[in-house]
C-alpha cells in the first residue's frame, strides 16, 4: 500500500485558485511543482498525479495531460468529458488508489502525488496513506474562490528535503517559501 504526498501553493488567506486558474504567475514555482512531481529514483518508473476534474481542465489545454506522469482524474461522471486515452479516469480516490496497488501499475509507479483541488486535498489529508504536504507558502493575499483545507494538528512541519530550498524565494515581487509537513503516525 503506497503512501502519497500532496503538493500545493497557497497564499496568505489560504487561497489556491480562482475561476479554475492560479491567481499568481510564478514560473519558478511551477518548475518546482513539475520537478517534484516527476522526481524518481528508478528510471524504469514514473509518478502518478491524482487531481479532480476541475483541476485537470484548469491546466492549459496545450499542457495536458501533464507529461512524464500518469494523470489520474477523479470525477463523478467519467463519461461526461472526452479524456485522452493516456489518462486514467476514476470515480473516487479509493478506486484510484486501488488501481495503483494492483498490477501492472504497482510495479510502474514510484510516487503518488495529490495535486488538487480543495475536495481532493481534503479527502487525501484524512487518509492514513497521506505522508506529506509539500506546501509553497505565498507571502501575499490574492483573490481566490478555492481554498486549501486547514492543516490539522496531526501534521507537523519537518526539515525540507535536501533539494528543496529553505530560504524565502522571490519572483515578480512576490515572496514565497517551500515548507514540508509530515503526518504524525497515530
Amino acid at each position: 500500500m503506497k503512501k502519497f504526498s500532496l503538493i500545493v501553493a497557497i497564499c496568505a488567506n489560504g487561497g489556491i485558485g480562482i475561476k479554475g486558474d492560479l491567481p499568481w504567475r510564478l514560473r519558478q514555482e511551477l518548475k518546482y511543482f513539475s520537478r517534484m512531481t516527476k522526481k524518481i529514483q528508478d528510471s524504469g518508473k514514473r509518478n502518478a498525479i491524482i487531481m479532480g476534474r476541475k483541476t485537470y481542465f484548469g491546466v492549459p489545454e496545450s499542457k495536458r495531460p501533464l507529461p512524464e506522469r500518469l494523470n489520474i482524474i477523479l470525477t463523478r461522471d467519467p463519461s461526461a468529458n472526452a479524456y485522452p486515452s493516456e489518462v486514467m479516469v476514476c470515480t473516487s480516490m479509493q478506486e484510484a488508489l486501488k488501481k495503483l496497488d494492483e498490477a501492472p501499475l504497482v510495479n510502474e509507479i514510484e510516487n503518488v502525488w495529490i495535486v488538487g483541488g480543495n475536495a481532493v486535498y481534503k479527502e487525501a489529508m484524512q487518509s492514513d496513506r497521506c505522508h506529506r504536504i509539500y506546501l509553497t507558502e505565498i507571502k501575499e493575499t490574492f483573490e481566490c474562490d478555492a481554498f486549501f483545507p486547514e492543516i490539522t494538528s496531526d501534521f507537523q512541519l519537518v526539515k525540507n528535503d535536501d533539494d528543496v530550498p529553505e530560504d524565502i524565494q522571490e519572483e515578480n515581487g512576490i515572496q514565497y517559501q517551500y515548507r514540508i509537513y509530515e503526518k504524525v503516525p497515530e
